[in-house]
């Protein structure tokens, strides 16, 4: 009884590691950080808009004309973060998008989300702009070859 739960207690520690290093590896080959600034821009962007508030017995509302704009940004955000963690190729295209729309909200979206979104979204849009993929490992020299480099007291010629 005891040996079967530690049984299953070892194989669902390998099972998480196993996810949690596949995670890793997912994350680290596209902008995540940038699709998660981008996608919780649209987050507030779309909520206040809609919020219908009531604090201390004072009913606090601001919907305004600027719902339908607010309801087009958000989701284009949220749509935008989404790309770059699937399409890490069209970072420059949505970094660029989001940092415009970012803009746009703040006066068309009750200024930005209160300001949430605005700098949530400035922010993923500079990381989307300044991400590149990694490096591929650089090729090794065939070992067959022999070491082409130059000892230090020839490297000085004339001297």
């Amino acid at each position: 009884m005891i040996t079967n739960l530690l049984g299953r207690r070892h194989r669902l520690r390998v099972t998480a590691a196993r996810a949690r290093h596949g995670f890793r590896t997912w994350r680290g080959e596209r902008p995540f950080w940038a699709g998660l600034f981008t996608s919780a821009a649209g987050l507030p962007i779309l909520y206040w808009p809609y919020a219908h508030l009531d604090p201390i017995g004072i009913p606090l509302a601001m919907s305004t004309t600027s719902g339908a704009g607010a309801l087009v940004i958000g989701v284009l955000l949220i749509t935008l973060g989404i790309t770059l963690w699937y399409q890490p190729h069209l970072r420059m295209f949505c970094g660029i998008a989001t940092l415009l729309l970012t803009l746009v909200s703040f006066p068309v979206a009750n200024f930005g989300g209160l300001f949430l979104g605005l700098i949530s979204g400035l922010i993923g849009g500079s990381l989307a702009c300044s991400w590149t993929p990694g490096a591929a490992e650089p090729p090794t020299a065939p070992a067959d070859r022999a070491s082409t480099d130059v000892p230090p007291e020839e490297s000085r010629r004339g001297t």
